[in-house]
């Protein structure tokens, strides 16, 4: 008996895959060729197995002809490194003051680390990804934001040029959010700001954003009250009512001004949800919130 039992298993668990592959093909056939920019951080990149999950969801999306663009920040990393250089993080409204000695040591933790382990270890996968920061080929240009933080940028521009080279190369880009101005000086950019600004850029499909909580809520943070979907007048109004968490708030303004400039849909998921981005775009349920024009 434990013998047929075994094979009853054994069926049962081919028949679910079967099935999860047959509603996945619909949505694979949808979005091949499509472009889709995700912004990558939080506890999704900070746990191991997690990062390693994330891996395998983007190669994934690239072999079934997606063309996934990860950008990313990296605000753990540069507070760590700075403390170990003797250097204490200074903040102002929420925005960390960037002196000449903090912007190298923001390119030396985003560019010479955070982004290295991100290609790294998608590569462990294939020879996909391909690293580069703002400042490479002109692709992100800044105006200072406030001269109380010092070297902290607003996006004035993106240059999609190198980014769309390497999508037709059918390589994976993985971006590091420093930027430029125009004398070249290097400029701290708020990694959610330059998602949507890329993703503008390149009329991608989607935006999405990997956080530590489960999606957008109405009401912060009565867990009962989160969205499953919204438009984008219902985001303006959360975040003018104040019912938007501080960190969640420049999220949504970036997927405001990333739907009304072309993309067509933003995702704002649950990073620690192992393969959220497989779960959102193959399955029907979905998970998180998604936001539409």
């Amino acid at each position: 008996m434990s013998e047929v039992s075994d094979f009853a298993n054994r069926v049962k668990d081919a028949g679910d895959k079967a099935h999860i592959l047959a509603e996945a093909l619909p949505y694979i056939r949808e979005f091949s060729g499509k472009t889709v920019v995700i912004k990558y951080g939080g506890h999704a990149m900070e746990n191991a197995e997690l990062a390693g999950l994330f891996a395998t969801d983007v190669v994934l999306m690239r072999l079934v002809g997606m063309n996934p663009v990860v950008v990313h920040g990296g605000g753990p990393q540069i507070t760590d490194l700075m403390r170990r250089l003797g250097k204490e993080p200074e903040f102002v409204d929420g925005r960390r003051v960037t002196d000449a000695e903090t912007v190298d040591i923001v390119r030396m933790a985003l560019v010479g680390k955070v982004n290295r382990e991100i290609v790294a270890m998608v590569n462990r996968l294939g020879s996909y990804a391909v690293g580069m920061s703002g400042e490479d080929a002109g692709l992100i240009r800044v105006d200072q934001r406030d001269p109380r933080l010092g070297f902290v940028g607003d996006v004035r521009s993106i240059d999609p040029t190198m980014v769309l080279r390497l999508l037709r190369e059918e390589l994976i880009p993985v971006i590091a959010t420093i930027g430029v101005d125009d004398a070249g000086q290097a400029y701290n950019i708020n990694a959610d700001t330059v998602a949507g600004a890329i993703a503008e850029a390149l009329e991608a499909e989607k935006l999405v954003y990997l956080t530590d909580v489960a999606g957008v809520y109405g009401d912060w943070p009565d867990e009962s009250s989160l969205i499953s979907r919204v438009d984008v007048d219902g985001v303006e109004k959360l975040i003018a009512d104040g019912k938007a968490s501080e960190g969640m708030i420049p999220k949504l303004e970036s997927c405001v001004s990333a739907l009304r400039n072309g993309v067509r849909r933003a995702h704002i998921l649950d990073g620690r949800l192992p393969h959220a981005l497989l779960l959102e775009f193959f399955t029907r349920e979905g998970v998180g919130t998604m936001v539409h024009p």
